[in-house]
């Protein structure tokens, strides 16, 4: 039982308990890493794919407005419009009544709309190219982040209220974060699952049965936490009667939330670039097999890992905001490495071994970006709830995942612009790795504003 004050009516989180949250994280993890890896790889293909079988179904180019992809406009403009259901749906579930919980309720009717519409999205309805695939596009898109809002949003709130101080935050991020890289990594390993099914069912084939398997089992994940918590009993708090509008502007009255989410939508920005190019990188800039991208990841994953128990323990003796600027500038100098990469400045290195460096630069501060932000979150939020005594948990999450969205959202229209940029020599993948680097740079320098210190003081007092 936790020992004092408002939470001695509820039951901290067994580990086991912890485990089965973090199971929900895998799945929606591994349909988020299906759609943000492999939808501009099948909906904007290079020739390498072109040649290998791939169908091209809609339009390419700078087709809309002479100036941005169908893809790139349709993904950007869809997760710009879920951002603005992010405070919404927060709102719902702050002010939820529901006896059994504020947020669980939400995950279980949820899971399966978004796992349905992840594999609708890669399933055009006419066999070529057609302004209908793009338009059926369009509406998947959308669907697909509305449904993710309404599971994920909720999802993370319950991050700071199961955990009931900074450590048990901290401990319950270290365990979502080893999910959600599982859950990317799996989503990476799609190419060689959909290889062993494209003699039997041709390329485009293959890889909807490959992500109609992983939903499948994503689906099933994310029903875990439903199943395996009972709300009631290990969280204590009261829905909010603040309007959607107040909760927001409330929210962002925080000083230093509004410092640590300037820098997350500059880093989103960057990754995102990073993450959609990164087979691109495989194929046009080191000329390897597409499942070589799972190699890459796989080893960047597994690498990541070893460094969980090092920043979880570090955190708590040198604090959350120096390790995630020491990642910043890692992140940044691997990004401004990808931009060489098959090129003669780094000839001495045989292609596989320019990945593995990659990789491997990539790993520590992958770690650190995956436990570190959802708990600073959970630190701002619970201050704020101390200050303000109003439970406004949902808000904060959503207001961070709108700053991801956003991020997103231009990172799409920046990645899949610049990739038309002398595509036969792959240029445009340099531009946008130097973009990420640079962009990436530009976060650190921001979040070194942020005041940790101010919020632990607000947390212990």
């Amino acid at each position: 039982m936790s020992g004092t004050g408002a939470d001695a009516a509820v039951k901290d989180l067994p580990g086991g308990k912890v485990w089965a949250f973090a199971v929900g994280q895998f799945g929606w993890a591994l349909l988020s890493g299906i759609i943000s890896n492999w939808l501009v790889y099948f909906y904007q293909p290079d020739q390498e794919t072109i040649a290998q079988g791939q169908t091209v179904f809609v339009p390419q180019g700078l087709v809309v407005l002479g100036i941005v992809t169908v893809v790139g406009g349709i993904t950007a403009f869809a997760r710009f419009f879920d951002a603005f259901v992010d405070p919404a749906v927060a709102s719902l579930s702050d002010r939820s009544t529901n006896k059994a919980g504020r947020r669980i309720p939400f995950l279980k009717f949820a899971s399966l709309p978004l796992a349905v519409v992840t594999v609708l999205v890669f399933w055009s309805p006419i066999d070529g190219t057609s302004w209908l695939n793009a338009a059926f596009l369009f509406v998947t898109v959308i669907g697909y982040y509305i449904a993710l809002t309404f599971y994920c949003t909720p999802y993370n709130a319950l991050i700071a209220e199961l955990g009931h101080d900074s450590k048990q935050q901290l401990n319950i991020s270290t365990a979502i974060s080893f999910t959600w890289v599982v859950g990317t990594a799996v989503a990476y390993v799609a190419p060689v699952v959909w290889g062993a099914f494209v003699p039997a069912l041709g390329r485009v084939n293959a890889i909807r049965l490959t992500f109609t398997i992983m939903a499948a089992a994503a689906f099933v994940c994310m029903l875990v936490p439903v199943m395996a918590i009972d709300e009631r009993e290990y969280v204590k708090s009261q829905p909010t009667s603040e309007s959607t509008v107040e909760s927001l502007r409330q929210t962002f009255r925080d000083g230093e939330f509004r410092k640590f989410v300037c820098s997350d939508v500059v880093y989103w920005v960057a990754v995102t670039t990073f993450q959609t190019g990164l087979p691109f990188f495989v194929t046009s800039l080191l000329k390897l097999p597409e499942a070589t991208t799972t190699v890459y990841f796989v080893l960047m994953t597994g690498v990541s890992v070893l460094f969980y128990v090092p920043v979880n323990m570090l955190a708590g003796r040198v604090g959350k905001k120096r390790l995630l600027l020491g990642a910043f500038v890692i992140f940044t100098c691997a990004f401004a490495y990808a931009a060489a990469l098959g090129s003669g400045a780094l000839a001495v290195l045989p292609a596989m071994a320019q990945g593995v460096v990659l990789s491997v630069a990539a790993a520590v501060p992958m770690a650190a970006f995956g436990i570190l932000p959802q708990a600073i979150v959970a630190n701002i939020a619970d201050a704020s709830s101390k200050v303000t005594g109003q439970d406004r948990q949902g808000m904060f999450y959503a207001a961070r995942t709108f700053a991801m969205k956003m991020g997103q959202s231009v990172a799409m229209l920046l990645f899949t612009g610049v990739s038309t940029i002398g595509m036969a020599s792959g240029a445009g993948y340099r531009i946008a790795a130097v973009c990420a680097a640079v962009l990436c740079g530009i976060g650190g320098v921001v979040f070194a504003f942020y005041d940790e210190r101010k919020v632990t003081r607000v947390l212990e007092g």
